[in-house]
């Protein structure tokens, strides 16, 4: 695996990180404070008990927020201050505003937010997105006191700033992101194949380990326990107590893995079919499926437009398959900083009427999307049992359209 082995040393890694993040805090955090009217923005927190906006905000060195971090972002009229009110620095990101030797962490908040007079003072508190609720009860009630009642008064909720500065992706960011998701592919190829499934011999969870050492191996983080599934006659994906999990000739298998690499998350699905003897393809009917799939795909593609909401998305795209005699699922999420991330969802699983809130948020452009769903057809092959096509590519919302970052799987991987 080519790719593999371009994997660059940590040391490399954290400079590029940080380069992405001067980038961003330069332009996308000014631009946000002004598109959500925030005047003020303070995000803080205390060690292992990380807001998750923070670590986001943070070189690549930072580990945690080391006892109590406090970050203000303070719009004027030419630029926006970029203060920490820490006992640890952070040189070339934030300026240093707190003396600890000569006051007090929450007195100096108060001088600066009084200095400064804000009218609308973001804080980090959401019903709908856990993003934008990093803020902890104790945390709030000590920047209410410190502020007190006049200054406090001023505070609103920052959940669609946060929202927005994990969403947006720079454009170094989006041209990197197609080789994360080539290095994803490239795994899942090997794991379907003959150097790592023997048929009658090798179980899903073998499969699965391979991936997870596989990843370790390279320097790559899972985000979540890879999955291998199996689907063939009398085993359906219906089947969850006492799955066979022996891979056997005649097996359609399912994966689903990600990882993290220069802080950025992938998310992919795919399929492989264990070839009979004498076989060279995969049955008819499930090519016909997975070609279901790929139209399942391209209509949902075509929806997922700027300023649409997720709901709007799911609900369209859902009649347009329904149409055309696709029975499909979706259930597409943001894919970024975090690999389900801040953004609009597009259905849950168990959601297909729509998702109060969080899909009521609006699609911006430069932004990335695991785009995940399923069909179910019947399979001549297997007397008329259903299999259901669980895919899921990432792609990028840039220019006003959606494309995929690396392609897409439209032919099976084949073992044997």
């Amino acid at each position: 695996m080519e790719s593999m082995n371009e994997i660059l040393p940590l040391r490399e890694q954290a400079a590029i990180r940080d380069r992405w993040l001067k980038t961003r805090l330069d332009t996308v955090v000014p631009e946000l404070l002004e598109r959500e009217n925030i005047d003020m923005w303070i995000v803080i927190c205390r060690e292992y008990n990380e807001d998750p906006v923070l670590m986001s905000l943070l070189p690549a060195t930072s580990m945690s927020a080391r006892r109590r971090t406090i970050l203000v972002f303070a719009r004027t009229e030419t630029e926006v201050e970029r203060l920490t009110l820490s006992r640890y620095g952070y040189e070339g990101f934030y300026d240093g505003a707190w003396n600890p030797d000569e006051e007090d962490q929450f007195e100096c908040l108060a001088r600066i937010v009084r200095e400064r007079d804000p009218e609308r003072i973001g804080i980090n508190t959401s019903r709908d997105f856990a993003f934008g609720d990093g803020i902890s009860h104790t945390e709030l009630q000590l920047v209410r006191e410190a502020l007190g009642e006049s200054c406090a008064a001023r505070m609103v909720s920052a959940e669609k700033l946060c929202v927005g500065w994990l969403e947006r992706r720079s454009a170094e960011e989006i041209i990197a992101y197609p080789r994360l998701v080539e290095i994803g592919r490239q795994i899942i190829a090997r794991a379907f194949s003959t150097a790592v499934i023997h048929p009658s011999l090798t179980t899903t969870d073998d499969v699965v380990w391979w991936m997870r050492e596989t990843m370790q191996e390279a320097g790559l983080s899972a985000w979540f326990q890879p999955t291998i599934d199996i689907q063939a006659p009398g085993q359906t994906y219906k089947d969850t107590e006492n799955p066979r999990t022996t891979i056997m000739p005649g097996d359609l298998l399912h994966c689903d893995m990600g990882f993290h690499y220069l802080g950025l998350a992938t998310d992919q699905q795919q399929h492989a079919y264990v070839l009979r003897p004498g076989e060279s393809d995969a049955p008819s009917g499930l090519r016909a499926a997975l070609a279901d799939a790929n139209r399942a795909q391209d209509i949902h593609l075509e929806e997922m437009q700027v300023g649409r909401s997720g709901n709007d998305v799911l609900r369209a795209a859902l009649e347009r398959a329904k149409a055309e005699g696709i029975r499909s699922q979706i259930y597409s999420h943001p894919l970024g900083l975090h690999g389900h991330a801040a953004g609009p969802l597009v259905g849950l699983w168990d959601r297909q009427d729509g998702v109060p809130g969080v899909g009521d948020y609006p699609l911006y452009d430069d932004t990335v999307y695991a785009i995940e769903l399923n069909i179910t057809r019947s399979i001549p092959e297997w007397d008329g049992q259903d299999a259901r096509i669980m895919l899921e590519e990432d792609a990028v919302l840039t220019g006003g359209a959606l494309r995929w970052l690396d392609g897409r799987q439209e032919s099976f991987h084949l073992i044997g």
